[in-house]
């Protein structure tokens, strides 16, 4: 009995020796982050526009980046182009019909290295459609802020998404056979999250 305690009391320092697989868990700051994007008009310009409510949680490991993650939720209805007609007509089943689909979101399933940098490789979902995508990034921090907090900020590359592969079909032909809405949206991500506590 007495062996088997001392077994049982070595399994344990061991056990708490070794280094956190799970790495540290960080919020994401919604008012120091911006989700934005941008949409070919007519051919000729670029409407741009961005989201203004939206959440998610960060796994960050620095010493293994592929046990890492990152999850996020976007309120569609929080869509913002500066043009408030607009932005009502985006909001309708034409476009993102967020009274059905309130969020557009974003899981990791993994992190690769690819090239000199990392990818995070998961699932978009818009209006119900989720398609396999990979973000590319890059972990500045972390450090302290001035109030005592662990911060990091997460640079999210550009990435280039077909809105027809999502269900966001609608168009209108021009007279010189030009679209009213270009098919890809670019989309940039900037991030500053909390360690929680």
């Amino acid at each position: 009995m007495k062996y088997r305690t001392i077994c049982c009391a070595l399994a344990l320092v061991v056990v708490s020796a070794l280094p956190s697989v799970a790495g540290d868990k960080y919020t994401i700051d919604a008012g120091h982050s911006s989700v934005t994007f941008s949409v070919k008009h007519m051919v000729i310009s670029n409407v741009k526009g961005s989201f203004q409510k939206f959440e998610g949680a960060i796994v960050y490991d620095a010493k293994n980046m592929t046990a890492s993650s990152v999850e996020f939720s976007i309120q569609t209805a929080s869509i913002d182009t500066n043009n408030e007609k607009r932005d009502v007509d985006l909001r309708k089943n034409d476009f993102l019909d967020a009274e059905n689909h309130p969020a557009i979101t974003f899981k990791s399933e993994k992190v690769v290295k690819k090239g000199e940098g990392w990818m995070a490789v998961g699932k978009l979902t818009i209006r119900g459609v989720s398609k396999e995508i990979e973000l590319p990034f890059a972990v500045n921090g972390p450090i302290q802020n001035p109030w005592g907090q662990t911060v990091i900020g997460v640079d999210v590359g550009s990435i280039t998404i077909n809105r027809q592969d999502y269900g966001v079909t609608w168009n209108k032909k021009m007279d010189n056979g030009g679209l009213i809405v270009g098919d890809e949206v670019t989309i940039e991500i900037q991030v500053e999250a909390k360690m929680s506590s």
